[in-house]
């Protein structure tokens, strides 16, 4: 079974950075599309940012201006670049990747059938 494995994730400060990681942990073709989502208590998973199988990638608005997303060096991994991180991003992070052949929505979580069990992120003084 494939399994997602993100890293990175912590406590920082407001204005500071973190580098999300996540990597499938089994061997496989190359994922459609791989995404990060966000999660706080009571709240649905939001989309954050997704990377297709070319390697394109697209930032939600109200974060492109700080977040970035792209392939890891390994096959089948992505990265979550944040900086200038603000109170309001304290969440959940979790990797998501489509292993069909075509996403045809990619900010949603039903297009998603791989999870990681995500990293916490908390941005506090």
């Amino acid at each position: 079974q494939v399994h997602l494995v993100e890293s990175g994730g912590g406590l920082v400060q407001p204005g500071g950075s973190l580098r999300l990681s996540c990597a499938a942990s089994a061997y496989r073709s190359s994922f459609d599309v791989m995404a990060w989502f966000r999660q706080t208590p009571g709240n649905e998973r939001e989309w954050v940012a997704s990377v297709s199988r070319g390697g394109r990638a697209t930032v939600d608005n109200s974060v492109k201006d700080r977040f970035t997303a792209a392939h890891g060096d390994r096959k089948n991994s992505v990265y979550l670049q944040m900086n200038r991180l603000k109170p309001e991003d304290t969440a959940m992070y979790y990797c998501a990747a489509n292993s069909r052949f075509f996403t045809k929505e990619i900010d949603s979580e039903s297009s998603y059938d791989f999870w990681g069990q995500g990293t916490q992120v908390t941005v506090s003084t």
